[in-house]
């Protein structure tokens, strides 16, 4: 199934509540009290009619799937939850890679993100709220994302990996990837500011939401 292919698609869940899905698709979402942290990404990928995928962030060859939470806030609108993990940090192949050709630049193009409301921890309710891919075309967008890089990519050669920081980055930052406080893995992620520029202005609000 190819990426525009799988969006329309995935536009017809707008307004779907994917916690019902997860019945009618046979999908865990809590299992001995625990949760199952990939299920609305199943949920989709059993939808599509794709076989599920157990990598954290399928990868259905020219596209990839992720899945973020919204939160609602007081007025009624959105906000996104948390940041989003792209892909990891190869410090070798990043600091021998340009950001026109790096792997960050690659996934960002193939990704097709969802975006779904979090209600709870209980995962009671999940609505489909958008389902995007991140508009690289917007001039401003792709040179701060480039210089994000290219900052993450100086440290690496002229300090080393070790200097990496979750401060750095306007739209992507370096972060500790991995189980365990001592984790010395990164991987780079887009903040809460990048997803809300690439979702926010796809958001389906209903009527009843926008009083």
């Amino acid at each position: 199934m190819e990426r525009i292919e799988a969006i329309n698609k995935i536009n017809q869940l707008l307004g779907k509540d994917l916690r019902e899905l997860a019945k009618n698709y046979e999908v865990t979402v809590f299992k001995d009290g625990k949760k199952n942290k990939g299920w609305a990404g199943h949920v989709i990928e059993r939808y599509l009619g794709l076989p599920t995928n157990s990598a954290q962030s399928p990868n259905f060859g020219s596209w990839e799937l992720k899945t973020i939470c919204l939160k609602k806030k007081k007025d009624n609108t959105f906000t996104i939850k948390e940041t989003m993990a792209i892909t990891m940090i190869d410090p070798y192949n990043v600091k021998e890679t340009d950001f026109e050709n790096s792997h960050l630049l690659s996934k960002l193009k193939k990704q097709v993100v969802v975006a779904r409301v979090w209600e709870n921890s209980l995962e009671e309710s999940s609505v489909v709220k958008a389902a995007v891919t991140f508009d690289l075309g917007d001039t401003a967008i792709y040179n701060q994302v480039k210089a994000d890089y290219d900052l993450i990519r100086n440290t690496i050669i002229n300090e080393g990996f070790e200097k990496l920081s979750g401060r750095m980055g306007v739209y992507v930052q370096p972060r500790t990837k991995g189980s365990g406080h001592g984790s010395t893995s990164r991987a780079f992620y887009a903040r809460v500011s990048f997803l809300m520029k690439q979702v926010y202005p796809s958001l389906m609000i209903t009527k009843d939401e926008d009083r």
